[in-house]
């Protein structure tokens, strides 16, 4: 993304805060694997949001005052000892050029935090988190209020800035919507490798490798989350990550997957047979699924939100359900009593962006968040039939989730992800193309 999308997101946030505010956002620290070696480092995504630094232990300052600058970085500083054993830095003197903002050493903190909250009317923060900006803020504010008879001013309040930056991060701008559409072709390709590699006797983590390796060759490097790859009676666990089991011919194997590209997430789900082919039942199964998702989907619009999605995947399901005779009793006292939750066991869906779960409001002031163009979100309808559950054994160890990433539009909505197969006879076709072509 270029520099002056940051600037831009800057501006907003600014443009936000109650006059005379500043607003601080940290970087994410590297985390402990084992001993002396680390996790490969994942920005904050708020801090990404509004600077696309990829260091850690930084912080950014945010203000609308007329004395300071509207953004601050601290970072750290150059270090060419320190360097040759943990990389590169960027060092305050290019990042103030590089990243079009003021920028200071890490050194600079407490002058330059001291400096920037004295005279704030408010101060915005996370103030969900036990850390030590939090820490540091609260102890210079009560500095602040000794210092009164000099002159210093102490803020009136401390205001989580996540309601502000989550609100902002809700709507895509077309910059991030560029990157997400990207990270869904290449998580669909991935999925695709997945179906043309699947085998009885290989393995989940096999599957897993594929689509690992499928991520990195085009460019993103790790996934979004721990994929999930489950086979058989693996895919009624929800997150069930140890991919450890040997596929088996009549099995219905559930991927859950999606890469992350340039800090954006994608997320795909789909589920097929070990051997290629469905059975009777998995295949009258899949379509309910297919079937609710379809109707889920078309409910995607702007003006829409989460509860009327909901209802039009469960009016589907608990149809089908009572069809096949899976659940027993009346149609609308079944939906009224939203039966089909008990093989239904999740939402329908999430927000989708920096967070593969990503921010922003469910519900504003008790009503159901309506869509607008810009947002994107996950659509997956589930169900899972554990054995030993209330029905035909013949139903037992079958789960099967689908799951797209839609983008709303002023027209209704884009999936992003369409490009991997979901229906019966297309899943069919590709692997048996790919058998035969082994």
């Amino acid at each position: 993304m270029e520099n002056s999308v940051f600037v831009q997101r800057r501006a907003q946030l600014a443009a936000a805060l109650q006059p005379d505010s500043v607003a601080l956002i940290s970087a994410a620290s590297e985390q402990t694997r084992s001993r002396d070696t680390e996790y490969p480092f994942r920005q904050h995504s708020d801090f990404w949001y509004y600077t696309g630094f990829n260091e850690p232990d930084a912080l950014l300052i945010i203000s609308n005052r007329a004395d300071l600058p509207v953004a601050q970085l601290l970072c750290r500083d150059k270090d060419p000892a320190q360097e040759v054993w943990q990389g590169r830095r960027l060092g305050p003197a290019a990042a103030s050029e590089t990243l079009q903002l003021q920028a200071a050493a890490l050194t600079e903190q407490s002058s330059l935090l001291l400096q920037a909250i004295n005279g704030s009317s408010r101060v915005y923060l996370d103030i969900t988190e036990n850390s030590a900006l939090l820490h540091q803020v609260t102890a210079q504010i009560q500095l602040l209020k000794q210092r009164e008879k000099r002159g210093d001013k102490a803020p009136a309040q401390l205001v989580d800035v996540t309601q502000l930056t989550a609100a902002q991060r809700l709507i895509k701008d077309q910059s991030e919507i560029a990157v997400m559409r990207r990270a869904g072709e290449i998580s669909a390709q991935a999925h695709i490798r997945a179906m043309q590699y699947c085998r009885p006797g290989r393995f989940e983590y096999q599957l897993e490798a594929e689509i690992l390796h499928h991520f990195a060759l085009n460019g993103a490097r790790y996934p979004a989350y721990n994929s999930i790859v489950g086979s058989g009676e693996n895919g009624c666990i929800l997150h069930y990550t140890d991919n450890s089991s040997e596929l088996k011919a009549g099995d219905l194997v559930l991927i859950d997957a999606g890469c992350e590209l340039a800090g954006y997430a994608a997320d795909i789900s789909r589920t097929f047979p070990v051997a290629g082919k469905f059975s009777p039942e998995q295949a009258e199964l899949y379509q309910l699924v297919l079937d609710a998702q379809y109707a889920a989907c078309n409910a995607v619009q702007p003006g829409s939100n989460f509860a009327k999605v909901t209802a039009a995947a469960e009016q589907v399901l608990t149809e089908g359900l009572l069809g096949l005779g899976i659940l027993q009793g009346e149609l609308q006292q079944l939906i009224s009593d939203k039966a089909c939750k008990q093989y239904f066991i999740h939402g329908i869906g999430h927000w989708l962006g920096l967070d593969v779960h990503d921010v922003g409001a469910y519900k504003v002031k008790g009503e159901e968040q309506t869509f607008m163009p810009g947002m994107v979100l996950t659509i997956e309808p589930g169900l899972y039939i554990p054995a030993g559950s209330p029905t035909e054994p013949r139903w037992w160890d079958l789960a099967i989730r689908i799951e797209d990433n839609l983008l709303v539009t002023a027209e209704g909505h884009e999936n992003l992800t369409t490009a991997v197969p979901k229906e019966i006879e297309a899943i069919e076709q590709l692997m048996a193309a790919a058998d035969a072509g082994n």
